[in-house]
């Protein structure tokens, strides 16, 4: 069935701290920001990376020992799909009648996952998705998702897709995405404010300039909410002065990009918590791929061309005892 399209509509993206490591309260803090935006006509709100409940700064600031500390409470706070929490977003999706894109830590099992959910207006879950592949010290807490994670939606808002962080440095993982007619594109950041001056990989600026690129180069629609650190994180985490200057108040960069790249709203202060806005026009996507589309005319497949696997990756295949194979060159049986 074919959804019908609005192609104009207003969106907000989220700079704040989370509420850290404390589930409940990062739900109330969410359902505040969808109320807000709701309340300022947006029909769709994007949260930055785990932002439920935050982003797992320690990995960064000391040794996996000293870490240890926090390893229980944040998978005790991390969102379960379907759980009571869980639910409440959704209704909280329906009752403000917006669009919700959030960047939770994903608690399946025994495993914690960078996720990303897709809510409709009406509360449905169009999808949920997991980091392809956690960056550097992240892998000591994130499992690892697979090729269905790279989607694209179709939606009453057009066609939306979603990534995390450093995914957003993966050229063939970008043009998966760009293949399948991306039109709103959600980029989940946590905050930039650790290793400052030190490592300008992780910084505002090289990261931004990676958000307005994917703009650029999927002639897409780009939100780039940003987590901010707040002092009482910073008191929490950091115990020691050398912590302090490794990990630094704010970081929050949040910014909206058109589909031709340009920046359509101003950004906040980097402390400051609040909602960026911009207004979307799909139709203007057509004039951006006038000039560029690179899975389109200006492509050559018979030069370079993606090999893309989307079937997930199941770990546990059932087997069925009462199966038997047959050997179809020579028709015996097989056990």
């Amino acid at each position: 069935m074919t959804i019908p399209v609005r192609t104009k509509y207003k969106v907000a993206a989220v700079q704040a701290a989370p509420a850290f490591l404390d589930l409940d309260k990062g739900v109330e803090k969410a359902i505040g920001f969808i109320e807000q935006a709701a309340a300022e006509g947006a029909a769709l709100i994007g949260f930055p990376e785990t932002w439920l409940p935050g982003y797992p700064w320690w990995i960064w600031l000391d040794s996996p020992a000293w870490g240890m500390q926090f390893v229980q409470r944040y998978y005790e706070n991390a969102l379960v799909v379907g759980s009571p929490q869980w639910e409440r977003l959704c209704r909280a999706a329906a009752e403000n009648n917006i669009h919700v894109v959030l960047g939770f830590s994903e608690r399946s099992v025994g495993t914690l996952y960078l996720a990303q959910t897709i809510i409709d207006n009406h509360g449905e879950v169009i999808a949920t998705r997991r980091k392809l592949k956690p960056t550097h010290a992240e892998r000591t807490v994130f499992g690892e998702g697979d090729g269905s994670h790279l989607a694209v939606h179709d939606t009453s808002l057009g066609r939306i897709g979603a990534l995390c962080c450093a995914e957003h440095i993966q050229p063939l993982s970008k043009y998966a995405m760009f293949s399948q007619n991306e039109q709103v594109h959600i980029a989940a950041w946590p905050s930039f404010s650790v290793y400052r001056g030190a490592a300008f990989q992780l910084s505002a600026e090289a990261n931004n300039a990676a958000s307005q690129v994917y703009a650029l180069e999927g002639q897409c629609y780009v939100l780039a909410p940003c987590a901010t650190v707040s002092k009482e994180m910073l008191d929490m985490l950091a115990d020691t002065p050398q912590k302090r200057e490794l990990l630094l108040e704010g970081g929050g960069f949040a910014m909206i990009y058109g589909p031709d790249a340009k920046p359509l709203c101003e950004p906040l202060p980097e402390t400051a918590e609040g909602l960026l806005y911009a207004d979307v026009d799909l139709g203007f996507i057509g004039v951006a791929k006038a000039a560029y589309d690179p899975t389109g005319h200006y492509s050559r497949p018979d030069v370079v061309r993606l090999l893309f696997n989307k079937k997930p990756a199941s770990r546990v295949h059932a087997f069925d005892p009462e199966y038997t194979e047959v050997d179809v060159n020579n028709g015996s049986s097989g056990g």
